[in-house]
């Protein structure tokens, strides 16, 4: 944990519209994944909004025009475009990275992700919240490399306040030994999250590339579809819950992708608009746990992660 923390006038109330106030994104081109929902359709809307180019990279390439249509009729020109990305099958991000070519990426969003599903599988066996939050992102990154390269572009990781809850179970990542929890294998891949932006910035920075992580907040959005009474029990055990609303929840992200004070700077975890501090145990509603900033664990996720999409 660096000891000279980044830090800004944006508090937890601060909305992404005030985050990106006075900005010109104008000639920036911006990959968000999942675009199509939630948190996704506010950060295209504020970056569109500035002058960015934005692409939405979904599943559903219907319901993504729908969202882009309806934000691009807010502009005087159109700059936000859909195309087709499948997080779990690593063909669609393989195919995803060949028609984007090199064509320069100054911020690719890493923002879709599953939060607590039952227990599934990915024909290759990665337990599904890993595949689709971390490995397919990473698999994503790495095919859009030479694209950041040629822009100095940023990653922009979105993490959780939930990977307080888990450390990243190296020894069994797809619970083939252990019972399978929900929300600890939703946690361990919010770990695996803000350990890729570590790796990424020690792998990339010569590049040009730098990559951060983030906690946008408690939002409500689909992303907790899959909550039972159970699993509510398990959120709240793990300390109050105050929520944001879609604006406010989509300021750090917005924060992380386009602030200056962020130039040459990754590795690092935001929230709130502002670099976490270390948690200390205890309440586990805010900041960083040292194992999602460790170098060595970033380092053997890495690995891994090379082996697991080749």
């Amino acid at each position: 944990m660096t000891d000279n923390r980044i830090a800004s006038p944006f508090t937890s109330s601060s909305t992404a519209a005030d985050v990106i106030e006075g900005m010109d994104l104008h000639g920036k081109r911006i990959i968000i994944t999942g675009g199509a929902s939630g948190l996704g359709v506010e950060i295209a809307r504020t970056l569109a909004g500035a002058g960015a180019d934005v692409t939405l990279a979904v599943r559903d390439t219907a319901a993504g025009s729908t969202v882009a249509d309806g934000l691009n009729a807010g502009l005087s020109h159109i700059r936000v475009s859909v195309a087709e990305l499948e997080l779990t099958n690593l063909d669609s991000v393989r195919r995803f990275a060949e028609v984007w070519g090199r064509a320069p990426i100054d911020v690719l969003i890493d923002n879709a992700g599953i939060m607590a599903p039952p227990l599934s599988r990915t024909p290759a066996g990665w337990e599904l919240q890993f595949a689709t939050n971390h490995l397919g992102h990473f698999s994503l990154a790495t095919g859009l490399h030479d694209a950041l390269a040629e822009a100095g572009g940023r990653i922009i990781s979105v993490s959780s306040r939930a990977h307080l809850w888990s450390p990243l179970h190296f020894d069994d990542i797809n619970f083939d030994r252990k019972e399978y929890h929900p929300w600890i294998a939703y946690a361990q891949s919010k770990t695996a999250n803000a350990l890729f932006a570590v790796a990424a910035t020690d792998q990339w920075a010569d590049h040009g590339i730098t990559a951060n992580a983030l906690n946008p907040g408690d939002i409500r959005t689909p992303l907790a579809r899959h909550l039972d009474d159970e699993l509510r029990r398990f959120v709240a055990a793990g300390g109050p819950v105050s929520f944001k609303t879609i604006e406010q929840g989509a300021a750090t992200t917005v924060f992380v992708a386009t602030s200056p004070l962020l130039d040459g700077i990754g590795g690092r975890y935001f929230e709130d608009a502002t670099e976490a501090a270390p948690w200390t145990g205890g309440d586990r509603t805010s900041g960083v746990a040292d194992y999602a900033l460790d170098a060595s664990n970033a380092e053997r996720l890495w690995e891994l992660s090379v082996r697991a999409v080749a």
